[in-house]
């Protein structure tokens, strides 16, 4: 891997980093304090699937870039540029998740970075096959989070949701 490979797999943490430096104590506080569904991963095993995604992304756009000729021609603009639109929109989303509480509007952005995530891969894809390979997991992590933030979200709506009533009572 050239020097600028290292770069490329930095540069997805810079988002998160941000996140945790200015959220760091609201965010395990309140990561540990709502109803999540029971399935929920903790609260380290989320951050490091982040984490591995992030290194994961990296790499593949460091894959793409080199196998464009590196450097920054017309040839990038489309493949990194759409990189760098789903990087701001991943960010987005751990500002919303995290430190903003907002899981309706992350999960708006989830669904959003979906379809970036899927047309990245399939723009990478003739450039550089593994890249785009690499890009699965994600998808698979954005299910799993995205299902999260939406069992976060309906209950902030409806908090008596998973509460069962006694018998032979209805709702309203």
């Amino acid at each position: 891997m050239q020097p600028q490979g290292a770069i490329f797999v930095a540069l997805p943490h810079l988002g998160p980093i941000l996140v945790s430096l200015l959220t760091r104590h609201r965010m395990i506080r309140w990561y540990d304090s709502p109803k999540k569904p029971p399935w929920c991963p903790p609260h380290k095993v989320l951050l490091a699937g982040w984490i591995t995604i992030y290194f994961v992304m990296g790499y593949a756009s460091y894959l793409v870039w080199k196998d464009l000729g590196g450097g920054f021609g017309r040839p990038l603009a489309l493949p990194l540029g759409l990189y760098a639109v789903q990087l701001a929109v991943s960010w987005a989303v751990l500002i919303f998740f995290f430190a903003a509480h907002a899981h309706g509007l992350a999960l708006l952005h989830m669904l959003l970075l979906y379809g970036l995530v899927v047309s990245t891969a399939l723009i990478w894809h003739p450039i550089n096959k593994l890249a785009a390979v690499l890009l699965l997991p994600y998808l698979a992590w954005l299910t799993v989070t995205a299902s999260i933030a939406y069992h976060l979200w309906r209950d902030s709506l409806c908090p008596n949701h998973h509460q069962p009533l006694p018998m032979g009572e209805k709702r309203d």
